[in-house]
């Protein structure tokens, strides 16, 4: 009768989590600041809960002698050398174990104590309840039936048929269960017939798994291996599952990663793929002294879908990207990127997980850079690979085979003198070329300049005069001889003003300033250079940051003809209190006093005696908002040429993000954003973005979805349209759930980040402190 008792008392007892978790208005206010606002509580800090003892101490003794066992209670009976029973508010601890409970028997001649419950054990981090428990004075094993546990570092708890503590961190279950939801809150639970949990390696392994959902089996594995920490293990990690109309069709993957060296891993990703197969994808990541390689490739023996697509292909496509970065000291850097695909439709129909963009042209680039207090060197090799067949041999890009940068500069005296130089060996396969696209070759540059910067608190003036000089040595040259050169003789003056004041607006006190600007530049270029091959130059494009650039052109081949005046005004707001640039305004224009006769082939050139009006409006009212706009007006037609404004807005927590966007070029392109992610209750939020382009009168992009958050669990269910390159708006069901502590399944996260301003800085802080 007095046992069926114990067990009635045990079973009422409350759980090792329940001790310790309370409502958020009853947590410490560091514990509740740091909780998101879809957790309704939280745990106590380890230590702190209450009719429990701290633990302290080691197991055993630093000269390696036996620690002494110390108890406890109301009432004692002793036998000497035999036994000792103790009854009413037991409490036993040796070293770091500590024990309450209500009754409690110390067998001398075996070391053995046995603890009827409902008992309480405590050790650094962790929270153990049970019926009854069997303690080793010896071996410090601690034995529990019917044991309810709390890790406090994951908050991950649990029960167990059985439990057995071998330390402060080593724990066997049997018939176990454990979850990182709250108590009476069990959404999801990992059910075991054998766990265990390893602090001191930061994992648990299991036996015959099931994943629980609202205690509803949805998963099994026969074996599993999982984190109990941030640090990383070897083993399957949770399976990601998704769907798409533009050729992948529904999929589902089961990464598994390995941990094979602390410096370096893998992962490997196979996947099957509806209507296509098995496609793998592996990631090898290399961290030295130096730096980090990134390996990843992709690949599927035979795409059935790509075989009826493309009658006469064998259905083998593949993929390879790699990275490289080291420091080498002494300002010394060495890098390599390398991209490469089977065909141009793969990036479109399999690639998820590669850190390739969907691109016509895949760069393969590799060198060593020096930068200094006043030197910069680079030295590289750089190719491409053209993805699309569909462009034109004459539309690829040349080959940097290599490319070596030096840039310096010195002081003299009052004077500055400064180099810029290049040097480029262009090639490309030229052989179905004609005219000055067949040219390859070698083209050398160098821009020496002396410059008198005058600098005060008032303001600046710098006068300055240089030579642009080129020389080509060029083969498969049509215009003549290919060695030639071109010099060109480039005058610039730049001056600006400082005028400022202080006054308040709310009672805030700010700053503002006035800086006027006037840059001259003349350049004596010859008018005609067509005759030299477009290597890689093209125009640039008109905004404000240009009003002070001697030259039109962005790259080698042209040095644009000048004799130009830039007036402009900046005016800037500062906050006094905190020293934030609350607003920049700024403004200017360009005054022609000559035509412009240099061309790219008939494109850069121009008559008018003025240039739009520039501008552009950077306003910060709040420390989480931002309203950018520039653009271009042209007074003479009163039209406006081009435009683009933004507002971002993120709320502190980064609940609610906004941004709203318009890009405007005249005859080219209008297109409208609008994107949000708002919370519609403290758990739900909805997600969207609209891409609309008014030019083509259709919405171009697309994003709607809904996001659930509680305190143990998430869930991202959305919806994507987005445009290919063949101009068809494709579709996709994206879905993501995420188990706290154990990682999650899908990837709309990624999607979404890459589609919402600050929606990666809301992932990292869902379930961590902000």
């Amino acid at each position: 009768m007095a046992s069926g008792a114990g067990l009635s008392a045990a079973q009422e007892a409350p759980s090792a989590a329940e001790l310790d978790w309370r409502w958020k208005s009853q947590l410490p206010e560091s514990v509740r600041n740091s909780l998101p606002v879809f957790c309704e509580g939280g745990y106590l800090p380890s230590g702190t809960g209450d009719g429990g003892l701290i633990a302290s101490g080691d197991a055993a003794a630093s000269d390696g002698e036996a620690v002494p066992l110390h108890a406890s209670g109301l009432t004692a009976r002793y036998e000497i050398d035999k036994e000792l029973y103790l009854q009413g508010d037991v409490r036993l601890s040796q070293g770091s174990f500590q024990v309450t409970g209500p009754e409690a028997r110390y067998n001398q001649s075996i070391g053995l104590v046995s603890i009827q419950g409902p008992l309480v054990s405590r050790g650094e981090g962790f929270v153990l309840t049970g019926e009854r428990a069997k303690y080793s004075v010896e071996s410090g094993r601690f034995d529990i039936n019917t044991a309810t546990f709390l890790l406090h570092g994951p908050e991950m708890r649990g029960r167990a048929g059985s439990l057995s503590r071998f330390d402060d961190s080593l724990v066997e279950i049997r018939d176990g269960m454990l979850t990182t939801c709250g108590p009476q809150q069990n959404d999801w639970a990992i059910v075991a017939s054998d766990i265990k949990l390893d602090q001191a390696e930061g994992f648990g392994t299991a036996k015959h798994v099931r994943l629980e959902v609202l205690d509803v089996p949805v998963f099994y594995w026969p074996y599993a291996s999982f984190p109990i920490d941030d640090r990383r293990k070897t083993g399957f990690l949770y399976p990601q599952f998704g769907s798409s109309s533009a050729g992948s069709g529904a999929f589902i993957a089961v990464p598994y990663y390995l941990n094979l060296a602390p410096h370096y891993d893998a992962t490997l990703t196979p996947q099957y793929i509806h209507g296509r197969g098995l496609f793998n994808e592996l990631e090898g990541r290399y961290l030295s002294t130096l730096g980090q390689t990134t390996l990843q490739l992709g690949y599927i023996d035979n795409d059935s879908t790509y075989k009826d697509e493309n009658p006469g292909e064998n259905g083998q496509r593949w993929a390879l990207d790699a990275s490289t970065r080291a420091a080498l000291g002494s300002g010394w850097n060495g890098y390599g990127d390398f991209s490469s695909v089977s065909d141009e439709d793969y990036l479109g129909d399999l690639n998820r997980s590669l850190d390739i963009n969907q691109a016509t042209h895949l760069q393969r680039k590799g060198g060593v850079r020096y930068q200094g207090p006043n030197q910069y060197f680079d030295v590289y090799i750089n190719d491409y690979q053209t993805v699309s067949d569909r462009i034109a041999q004459a539309d690829r890009p040349y080959a940097q085979l290599p490319e070596v940068i030096y840039a310096g500069t010195a002081e003299a005296g009052w004077f500055e003198a400064g180099l810029e130089s290049q040097y480029t060996w262009f090639y490309r396969d030229n052989e179905t070329l004609t005219g000055l696209d067949r040219a390859n070759g070698q083209r050398f540059r160098a821009r020496p300049e002396l410059a008198l910067p005058m600098r005060a608190l008032w303001g600046f003036s710098r006068p300055s005069v240089s030579l642009d000089y080129t020389r080509y040595e060029l083969d498969d040259y049509s215009a003549g001889d290919g060695a030639f050169d071109r010099t060109v003789p480039v005058v610039e003056w730049d001056n600006g003003l400082y005028f400022d004041r202080q006054s308040s607006l709310f009672d805030v006190p700010y700053n503002q300033t006035l800086e006027p600007r006037l840059y001259y530049a003349w350049a004596d270029a010859e008018e005609d250079q067509n005759y030299i091959p477009s290597f890689d130059t093209d125009v640039q494009t008109f905004r404000f940051e240009q009003l002070f650039q001697p030259d039109r052109f962005v790259g080698g081949d042209r040095v644009g003809d000048a004799n130009q005046l830039t007036v402009a005004l900046t005016s800037r707001f500062n906050d006094l209190l905190t020293g934030a640039e609350r607003a920049r305004v700024s403004i200017g224009q360009v005054q022609y006093f000559d035509d412009r006769e240099v061309t790219l082939f008939g494109e850069g050139g121009g008559t008018r005696s003025r240039s739009p009006l520039a501008g552009e409006v950077v306003l910060n009212p709040l420390q989480n908002l931002q309203i950018r706009s520039s653009g271009l007006w042209d007074p003479d037609t009163g039209e406006t040429e081009e435009g683009r404004s933004q507002l971002v807005f993120h709320s502190q927590d980064y609940r609610y993000l906004a941004s709203v966007g318009h890009t405007y070029s005249k005859d080219n392109l209008e297109q409208s954003d609008i994107a949000a992610v708002l919370p519609a209750t403290d758990r739900v939020s909805l997600i969207g973005r609209w891409v609309y382009d008014s030019t083509l009168d259709r919405t171009v992009g697309s994003l709607a979805g809904i996001e659930y958050n509680n305190c143990c669990w998430s869930v991202q269910l959305v919806h994507q349209n987005y445009l290919t390159d063949d101009q068809e708006l494709d579709s996709r069901i994206l879905f993501q759930v995420q188990l706290k502590g154990l990682g999650g399944s899908g990837g709309a996260s990624t999607s979404i980040s890459n589609a919402i301003y600050g929606f990666d800085e809301r992932e990292r802080r869902r379930f961590g402190t902000p």
